[in-house]
């Protein structure tokens, strides 16, 4: 029997397809296979078209059917529908013609792509009954979760690496949350939180509520293929920590197809990672599917750095799957990817931004993505939220007196 909307089935393991009820799960008990949300398409498709969407509010919740909610949304009103920016000066630069910028730094209400995620995860712990809210974290979920279960009246707990970035341990703190620093790796966090949940049964957004919050993230492809005027790209680059957003969009892009909402088109689909924690980037290139896990990850881009990722084989069949590459740039490229963002574009990225620039950078040295093709760059922090990064390499101001002649000199010596 169909809960309101009737479009949410329950829930299918990825890997030996037995189903599930719709409940707190993620992980099939026969083969320990991952378990995703299955979807009435036939009953979706009789009811969703291009106008009905268009004549909606502009938040990710506009795609309502696509996502893994049994009734209305109740957290995240006002989240996704972020501006995909034309980059025509960064294009210029990269030697293309088109270059789009999915522009998740203004998401709200935290500034991160998790803004989506959490959304969803945390409307559908209400349906399930949860009181108490839980995440894993290296730093954007936390200020997620910390501030929708604010707004939805909901106590949480945020799990994060004691060694993460000021800027986002204060933006979890600030919303009353509680904060529980781990002296450790997010993999060693990862695996606690899976240990609480079982314990105390709170819904844990990234455990056992994973399946409905991975969802959230298909909102960023609906978005980019009805923003591009219901196509889809030639390129995408997407940044990869667990390796859940680049599935998603991928299915996004997949289910659009299917219901008839954009035409078919080869969307190849590249994911990228920093250099100093990269093992999805590097089984890739091993021509593996074998994820061997970082165990101390080396990089400025804490916010990618999962030594073991949950969704890294998945990734990898996303990139086969349509032509896609992977690559890894190291953290010099990655501030210099920062810079040439913010300089271009007026976009102020967060690290992993940073690796999505340079990725590109790297794709289109190797001739991987060619002049005349599209391009959209996935975009999903802000650089806010990781000052640290760039502090000390991009110039300092100059200081003068307050002297019209000081300033004269100073701009003459410019201009020689």
């Amino acid at each position: 029997m169909r809960e309101k909307h009737g479009f949410l089935i329950g829930l299918k393991c990825r890997e030996c397809g037995r189903h599930y009820p719709k409940e707190a799960l993620h992980v099939c008990e026969f083969c320990f296979g991952p378990l995703e949300v299955e979807y009435d398409y036939v009953a979706i498709g009789n009811v969703l078209t291009r106008e009905r969407i268009e004549a909606r509010a502009p938040t990710m919740w506009r795609y309502r059917e696509l996502l893994p909610v049994a009734g209305e949304p109740t957290i995240g009103f006002q989240v996704g529908f972020t501006p995909l920016v034309r980059a025509d000066r960064l294009a210029k630069q990269l030697g293309l013609r088109e270059v789009w910028v999915k522009n998740d730094t203004v998401n709200y209400p935290t500034l991160s792509f998790k803004d989506r995620v959490v959304s969803v995860a945390l409307s559908r712990a209400l349906e399930l009954g949860f009181d108490i809210v839980a995440c894993a974290s290296t730093g954007n979920l936390a200020n997620s979760v910390a501030a929708n279960a604010a707004s939805g009246g909901l106590k949480s707990y945020v799990f994060i690496p004691a060694d993460l970035e000021t800027g986002k341990v204060l933006g979890s703190l600030v919303y009353g949350t509680n904060v529980i620093g781990i002296r450790g790796t997010y993999d060693e966090v990862n695996r606690l939180c899976s240990e609480i949940a079982g314990k105390y049964g709170w819904g844990f957004v990234n455990v056992n509520l994973r399946p409905y919050y991975a969802e959230g993230s298909k909102a960023m492809g609906f978005e980019i293929a009805e923003q591009l005027g219901w196509r889809l790209p030639d390129h995408v680059v997407v940044p990869m920590a667990g390796g859940s957003l680049i599935t998603k969009i991928h299915k996004s892009f997949k289910e659009f197809v299917e219901l008839g909402l954009v035409d078919k088109h080869p969307a190849h689909i590249h994911g990228a990672q920093a250099e100093g924690c990269s093992p999805i980037v590097n089984a890739f290139k091993a021509g593996t599917d074998i994820i061997k896990p970082v165990s101390k990850p080396n990089t400025i881009v804490k916010s990618l750095a999962i030594g073991n990722p949950a969704d890294g084989f998945y990734s990898i069949q996303t990139m086969k799957q349509t032509g896609g590459c992977a690559e890894n740039p190291n953290d010099d490229e990655v501030v210099a990817g920062i810079r040439l963002l913010a300089e271009t574009e007026g976009i102020f990225a967060e690290t992993a931004g940073g690796v999505t620039v340079a990725a590109a950078q790297r794709l289109v040295a190797a001739g991987r993505i060619k002049r005349d093709e599209s391009l959209v760059l996935c975009i999903t922090g802000h650089g806010l939220k990781t000052r640290e990064a760039i502090d000390g390499k991009c110039g300092e101001p100059r200081v003068i007196k307050p002297s019209l002649r000081e300033f004269a000199a100073l701009v003459e010596n410019e201009n020689v």
